[in-house]
């Protein structure tokens, strides 16, 4: 009997449209670890093809790559070129409020 061979999964294999990268992207903020949102950004910025994200960004390849890597901390304009490049944004909603006792 043979073992059976795994395969690495890769969440950017998974985001074919816009709208499972806006909720991908969502899920991760809403985690409140802005190291995860930054890795589901990476993700989501390979899915689409760093060289292509870098260009519509106005970033360098290598530049995007930087703000992107674990332990890096993109200032928030790079964040929102990041996002815009990839057609999305962040929005602002009020935290629920627990309802009277």
């Amino acid at each position: 009997m043979s073992k059976p061979v795994l395969v690495a999964f890769d969440p950017a294999d998974h985001l074919v449209d816009d709208a499972a990268i806006a909720q991908y992207l969502t899920e991760a903020l809403s985690a409140d670890d802005a190291a995860h949102f930054q890795d589901a950004l990476q993700v989501v910025a390979r899915a689409r093809g760093m060289a292509q994200i870098a260009e519509a960004s106005g970033l360098g390849r290598e530049s995007l790559y930087k703000a992107l890597k674990p332990g890096a901390h993109p200032r928030f304009d790079t964040v929102q070129r990041v996002l815009g490049a990839l057609g999305v944004r962040l929005i602002i909603e009020p935290l629920e409020q627990p309802g009277p006792a």
